[in-house]
């Protein structure tokens, strides 16, 4: 295997690697007591000075230059204020009431959100007489099952390994031995879920915006620095003290340049790549692959319990996004076999052109 066909698979484990660490990293930061809203402030702060440099680089001798409008401003700023800022708040919030392995494995239900929502506004077509088309409300079906295990069902605990990160594990000990734990699990799973819901009408509603707003970076801009602004607002609203604002050189600064920096910058760059050279297909199909690192990471690093719920309710969501991930392979196929054979590649059967899945949610 030539540098070139294996670069694309490094692309998509150094993606995964960020987001798993992403997860961890802010587990990590809210269980020492830092503020969700106070974190994603920092963090998208950070990622708007990341991308409006990308941006004024990358496309400073576009063609056709994009002329700014009120109208399309005050779309993305609305879009950028349910599908990222608010979303990533309830994530936060969601992140603190549950495990760093649960928000790693929910977020593989995206696709299957995405579908669902993307039939709903007549987006997508279903037909359930054809294979793909039944798969793809199996999908659904089991998403929706994978969230309701790992919301409802915990089961024995797997012991494994000690941790290695006391003083994070101290905290999560006294929030796991509150009264109301297992009602804030329950709460944290529904939250998860809401929050890639958010992330699913994002990805439909982006689609759309796009065809009139081509210039992609400008547009992951424009939602950064509106994002930065908005989480400002919605944090200095609920966090008044100012000690919660220090960073310093610890962990909470890590963590917000880590998210800033390599989730916004650098993943972004590796995924627009990766869809480029291999299809959102090929991408989509290593999203397990962050649960798997995140779930490891939780239990030696911050020393969460790992239980049986987790595991099978990770599996069936899983199962899920490899269920839709094949609809639309076999859609794809299928639609182009009826095509001429002329223009085919065979090489790259990933190119079949099929609906862009969002791998993972907006950064």
């Amino acid at each position: 295997m030539t540098m070139s066909e294996l670069g694309p698979y490094l692309a998509v484990l150094t993606m995964q690697l960020i987001y798993a660490g992403m997860t961890l990293m802010s587990k990590a930061v809210f269980n020492e007591g830092m503020k969700t809203s106070v974190f994603v402030f920092y963090r998208q702060l950070i990622g708007a000075m990341i991308m409006v440099p990308l941006a004024l680089i990358f496309e400073r001798k576009q063609a056709v230059p994009v002329k700014f409008s009120f109208k399309t401003i005050f779309k993305i700023f609305m879009l950028s204020l349910f599908g990222i800022t608010l979303a990533l708040n309830v994530h936060g919030i969601a992140l603190v009431y549950t495990s760093a392995s649960l928000a790693a494995a929910i977020v593989n239900c995206l696709p299957a959100c995405t579908f669902f929502f993307a039939v709903l506004l007549r987006l997508e077509k279903v037909n359930i007489r054809t294979i793909s088309g039944i798969s793809k409300i199996v999908s659904v079906l089991l998403c929706m099952a994978g969230v309701a295990i790992l919301a409802f069902y915990k089961g024995p605990q797997i012991r494994i390994a000690r941790h290695l990160l006391s003083g994070y594990h101290h905290n999560y000990q006294q929030h796991k031995d509150s009264e109301s734990h297992e009602k804030k699990w329950i709460l944290g799973s529904f939250l998860l879920f809401l929050a890639t819901v958010m992330w699913s009408l994002w990805i439909v509603f982006q689609a759309q915006l796009l065809k009139s707003y081509p210039s992609r970076l400008r547009f992951m801009s424009i939602q950064s620095i509106s994002s930065a602004i908005q989480s400002f607002i919605i944090a200095i609203a609920f966090e008044r003290d100012f000690e919660q604002w220090k960073l310093g050189w610890n962990m909470r600064l890590l963590a917000a340049v880590y998210c800033g920096v390599l989730v916004t910058g650098v993943s972004y760059y590796l995924q627009a790549l990766v869809i480029e050279k291999r299809g959102p297909v090929f991408s989509a199909t290593w999203n397990p692959l962050s649960f798997i690192i995140a779930t490891i990471g939780s239990v030696f690093l911050l020393g969460e319990p790992l239980r049986l719920g987790s595991v099978l309710g990770g599996i069936v969501l899983v199962l899920s996004l490899y269920t839709i991930l094949w609809a639309k392979r076999k859609e794809g196929v299928t639609q182009h076999n009826s095509l001429p054979i002329q223009g085919y590649n065979k090489e790259c059967p990933d190119q079949v052109k099929t609906e862009d899945i969002c791998t993972k949610p907006p950064q």
